[in-house]
């Protein structure tokens, strides 16, 4: 990594590569990610230097109070370490990109509508705690409570990688607080994950393959929203896929990034199917499609969260919607078919 930035250090010296500016925003892209990662690998050596320091200072001056900072700064070495193990399962070759995270509820009226509503509150906290910035694209809110749908862009250090174990339907069971005679209620809503890709991957779609439809954005917005036709919905149809935007309040914006959502629906279509082969053998020891259940959530008659695809789970069902679901998104990636062999190595 060290030669690699030494390497773009000089051609980014180069005056002339500024003549060819997306040439020159990727390479500076790549300058400030290898940055980054040396910094972060240089932060585990100066810690257990300065433990070093402290034990030398403890045995000079006879002083066994410095056991405590010792103890501190050596865990806080391997946190880091340990992080940075875990993005290496991230390896795959869209993992850093931002994540379009989409949202339906499933059959059931209200009770699934406020289940979707409450993952979206789950994926906006899990998103705040990583720093991650999240972009409403389009959302469909239901006429008495919660929402029929939602699709957010993430961004961040490795959203789409830890975001994709994510895709697949989550079950709600609780008492009905819509139901006068509180009974039990099962509700279904279903998540998928995709890449937001990169611009410089090429996807060829026929204007006449789409079917373009406008209508008036809902939400805040005033009178623009309330009385132009701004959001787009578009329909490939040799696939089937819909997207939809309304969160520019320029129909000509909102078009161009429901065209950049579908070209990333396409590319992971793409990408599923060059691969189904291989995911044929890796299903027979997981089934992670999207359309099948992968978690439970159940807050009665007891408190209990679990993957039912790597068997891990929690009884504090509440800190999970809150947004704590690493332990969840760490159980699947270790659960990968060749990363302990990749993390041994």
């Amino acid at each position: 990594m060290t030669a690699r930035l030494s390497e773009l250090e000089s051609l980014l010296a180069d005056g002339e590569l500024w003549n060819v500016a997306e040439r020159a925003q990727t390479l500076l892209k790549e300058q400030k990610d290898l940055e980054s990662k040396l910094g972060r690998l240089a932060i585990p050596t100066k810690l257990t230097t300065d433990a070093a320091e402290l034990i030398e200072l403890g045995e000079m001056e006879g002083d066994s109070s410095v056991q405590t900072d010792i103890q501190a700064t050596l865990d806080e070495a391997f946190g880091v370490l340990d992080q940075m193990e875990f993005e290496r399962m991230l390896s795959g070759e869209r993992d850093n990109a931002p994540a379009i995270l989409t949202i339906n509820a499933g059959a059931g009226g209200t009770e699934s509508q406020d289940w979707a509503q409450m993952l979206l509150r789950m994926y906006l906290r899990y998103a705040e705690r990583k720093g991650f910035r999240v972009e409403e694209l389009d959302r469909q809110d239901a006429d008495d409570a919660g929402i029929k749908s939602v699709t957010l862009e993430i961004s961040g250090d490795y959203a789409y990688g830890l975001l994709k174990s994510e895709s697949g339907v989550h079950r709600l069971v609780r008492i009905s607080p819509f139901d006068s005679n509180a009974r039990r209620q099962t509700s279904f809503a279903a998540v998928f994950v995709y890449p937001d890709i990169e611009e410089d991957i090429e996807i060829e779609i026929n204007e006449s393959d789409l079917k373009v439809d406008t209508y008036r954005a809902s939400g805040a917005g005033g009178q623009h929203v309330n009385k132009v036709s701004s959001a787009v919905r578009l329909t490939h149809i040799p696939t089937g896929v819909v997207v939809a935007c309304q969160a520019e309040r320029s129909q000509h914006k909102n078009r161009d990034k429901a065209m950049k959502m579908l070209k990333a629906r396409l590319y992971d279509i793409e990408v599923q199917a060059r691969t189904a082969e291989k995911k044929l053998v890796e299903d027979t020891k997981q089934d992670i499609s999207f359309g099948s259940q992968i978690r439970n959530y159940v807050l009665h008659p007891y408190q209990l969260a679990k993957d039912l695809r790597t068997d891990e789970e929690t009884s504090n069902v509440s800190a999970v919607l809150d947004g704590e679901i690493d332990r969840f998104i760490k159980a699947f990636l270790l659960a990968q078919p060749g990363v302990s062999d990749g993390a041994a190595a």
